[in-house]
């Protein structure tokens, strides 16, 4: 068990005999009111989705959960494919429970596959991706790691925050916990795989 104010995305629970998946968590103080848990949670099984409150105090039963090593293939209309590294089977699963994840995902990359049972219902990304920069302002001229920095966009989609040195074509590090960058600074291109950044 836990409480609602632990609950992060990426997180699974049961409720009411359902499996739900937390797609994502925020803290809320209406006016002069108790803190509440902003949650937008996707039921596993049902497909639906939806916005929700919850008491920071209020107990929550966590799924119990396992893990198989596995590689994302491919996405085709609303459903992501996955392949089981030890057996070779591949896995369907539905977009709309990987809202988070699949800002990070890019083909053939190894994640971990997370079964309720016998039910597949989610991924376990690693907790950093190397992702190209695709788009972001022009670098400025003495620009370095302790400025505002700009926003950046991926391969991927996804949109962080980087220094304001760093230039479409690059690569960074990004955290798939934080999905940030903010926390980064330079390194020998060694201690980090090639890429330009990585985080503390």
């Amino acid at each position: 068990m836990t409480q609602a104010i632990d609950l992060r995305a990426g997180m699974t629970f049961v409720k009411d005999g359902k499996l739900i998946k937390v797609l994502e968590s925020n803290h809320h103080k209406p006016g002069k009111g108790n803190t509440l848990m902003q949650l937008k949670l996707y039921d596993v099984r049902s497909g639906s989705t939806v916005q929700t409150t919850y008491r920071p105090t209020e107990k929550i039963e966590l799924a119990e959960l396992i893990t198989k090593p596995a590689q994302y293939l491919y996405t085709q209309d609303d459903t992501a494919i996955f392949m089981d590294l030890e057996t070779y089977e591949q896995y369907e699963i539905p977009t709309a429970s990987l809202e988070s994840e699949r800002k990070y995902l890019l083909e053939n990359m190894k994640v971990a596959i997370e079964f309720y049972g016998t039910e597949v219902i989610g991924v376990t990304l690693p907790s950093t991706v190397n992702l190209k920069v695709v788009e972001t302002q022009p670098s400025l001229k003495g620009g370095s790691v302790t400025n505002g920095g700009k926003p950046a966009t991926m391969e991927t989609g996804l949109v962080v925050n980087v220094p304001d040195f760093v230039q479409a074509g690059e690569t960074i590090v990004v955290s798939t916990r934080l999905g940030t960058t903010r926390s980064v600074h330079r390194l020998p291109k060694h201690r980090c795989g090639g890429a330009f950044f990585c985080p503390f």
